[in-house]
């Protein structure tokens, strides 16, 4: 490796296994001093001690953190340790998120609600709060945010949906406040195979919604046939917080097997105008769905 990431003080959350895990990984070995993180020590398949035992054997440093970071003084605690063991922070992942219950918005429960916000949006609001002061006085900072294709809507899980929506535009608005003092926000979305995004129950899931014709084969198969998150969104995550990168800020990007894409912005596409007066709403039945959206 080239050590793009040499002596940079990351942050993980989530990184007990999975995508966060690959991703630190991948900056170990650029030379970055990490702090992993997952909710519980013990959890299967891997934790924040199991990955920041892997850093070390293969030459880096790591220290592990559990915390649930939707808890604002325990993310307050997770930037203190890469303080306390580092001496700063430069990197913070937010990849730390739950999926939630898949429910029909009918039939969701508060508590559903909240859990899914807390863990995914709520959590990457209070790393940041945390860290952000302490790239801002240093002059240099990189913050990449996950979400997820599900923020343009998606069947069953509106929480979910509402929770990654959320993470563009938090993404965009700390972009803005941190840009001009060295700090770039950027957010990836990870067309990727994990614990999370795998399973006979999900594939299940899926093959229901393609047989009913809510999904395009396409949309089916990208669904149950991902590649692993050491391909493309370790790396580009990774890519995200050198030096070189530091001209890239409120981006969001997307990662599918060996691709990256990246989203086009938002912006007004179509317009009508009227003059004078305020619009009818005979007019605006002929107009809209004629002009304003056509095709």
């Amino acid at each position: 490796m080239a050590n793009f990431l040499k002596n940079r003080v990351a942050v993980i959350t989530g990184s007990g296994q999975g995508v966060g895990r690959a991703i630190a990984m991948a900056m170990a070995k650029e030379g970055a001093k990490l702090v992993t993180n997952n909710r519980w020590q013990g959890t299967p398949g891997g934790d924040a001690e199991t990955t920041a035992r892997e850093i070390i054997d293969i030459g880096g440093e790591a220290v592990p953190f559990f915390g649930d970071v939707s808890d604002f003084e325990v993310a307050r605690k997770l930037v203190q340790t890469a303080v306390d063991n580092f001496g700063g922070i430069d990197i913070l992942v937010n990849n730390a998120g739950i999926t939630g219950r898949r429910s029909v918005v009918w039939d969701l429960t508060e508590e559903d609600w909240d859990r899914c916000i807390d863990s995914s949006l709520k959590g990457s609001f209070n790393c940041i709060r945390h860290a952000s002061g302490l790239m801002r006085q240093q002059g240099w900072g990189r913050i990449v945010n996950t979400t997820s294709v599900s923020a343009l809507g998606v069947r069953d899980n509106c929480q979910y949906s509402a929770a990654k929506a959320g993470i563009i535009g938090l993404t965009k608005a700390v972009a803005c406040d941190l840009g001009e003092y060295g700090t770039t926000c950027n957010c990836y979305v990870p067309t990727t195979r994990t614990r999370m995004s795998s399973g006979e129950e999900r594939d299940a899931y899926y093959r229901k919604m393609y047989e009913k014709g809510l999904l395009t084969r396409e949309q089916y198969e990208e669904q149950t046939t991902q590649s692993g998150p050491e391909r493309a969104a370790a790396p580009l995550v990774a890519y995200l917080c050198t030096d070189e990168a530091g001209n890239i800020n409120g981006r969001v990007f997307r990662v599918k097997w060996g691709i990256v894409y990246v989203y086009s912005e938002p912006g007004e596409k179509k317009s009508i105008s009227k003059e004078e007066g305020p619009w009818t709403i005979e007019e605006l039945i002929q107009l809209v769905p004629n002009v304003l959206l056509e095709g």
